[in-house]
């Protein structure tokens, strides 16, 4: 294992003990708007998982939800989102995670989402298939609509949940189940595990998908992203096991 996965795996798993101790705890809302919330955990999370990067790579650079840190011209920048499934957390629905990811050269290259509630830490390198718990995990083979479990979820404007009811509309009654999680982190790692078989969204952060997107592509399975025109780090999601026709789901 890389020493850059060591470390993220480390800090991932250090930050889902601040969250799962604070599960039960008085949560200070610090923005709440129509779809979305953010909380003071959020900041103290991410301030954590940054003071442990910079302390073993003072020249990287941090690239979070709450804000960046370090040197921002360094080729090797870390992405972090400290609490993906923020909104599930608060309202105390066991399905949320950390995840960290580091790109080089605009290359992701090494990836670690953990599962605070699940004890699950999900891991790739820059070699190698991705892992649960040390273990090797692959997508499933399922090819058909009829038998595949879709994730969709919904994001945070008008417009974007509109087109996520729309899109819904046309794969219900096409595939076996859909599910909405809440966590895009965690439904790119149950692709990659096999547990799912595609997750569709149209609005999505790079944070949110950086370290599972990796874990997916590193099993075959397949992630296409459409960026936002008006911001680089907002796209619309299609992913799948890479056995399902993209067709059948776009």
């Amino acid at each position: 294992m890389s020493p850059e996965l060591k470390l993220a795996m480390a800090t991932a798993r250090e930050a889902g003990a601040l969250l799962r101790e604070s599960v039960d705890a008085d949560l200070d809302v610090i923005e709440a708007h129509a779809h979305d919330i953010k909380l003071a955990l959020d900041v103290k999370s991410q301030n954590l998982i940054e003071s442990r990067i910079l302390e073993t790579f003072p020249d990287h650079a941090i690239y979070g939800e709450e804000g960046i840190a370090g040197d921002q011209t360094s080729d090797s920048q870390w992405i972090v989102d400290p609490i993906d499934g923020t909104v599930n957390f608060f309202y105390g629905l066991p399905h949320f995670c950390v995840s960290i990811a580091m790109r080089r050269e605009g290359e992701l290259k090494i990836g670690a989402i953990y599962d605070p509630s699940m004890d699950e830490m999900f891991g790739v390198d820059f070699e190698g298939p991705a892992t649960r718990n040390g273990e090797p995990i692959r997508p499933s083979d399922r090819a058909t609509l009829a038998e595949a479990v879709v994730t969709i979820g919904f994001s945070k404007s008008k417009d974007a949940i509109e087109a996520g009811l729309a899109r819904y509309g046309r794969i219900a009654n096409r595939v076996r189940k859909t599910r909405m999680l809440g966590s895009a982190a965690l439904a790119l790692a149950y692709i990659a595990c096999g547990r799912l078989d595609a997750y569709l969204e149209e609005q999505i952060n790079i944070w949110d998908i950086a370290a599972g997107q990796l874990m997916l592509e590193r099993g075959g399975g397949i992630v296409e992203l459409v960026t936002s025109p008006s911001n680089p780090d907002k796209s619309s999601i299609v992913s799948s096991n890479g056995k399902l026709d993209f067709e059948d789901i776009l």
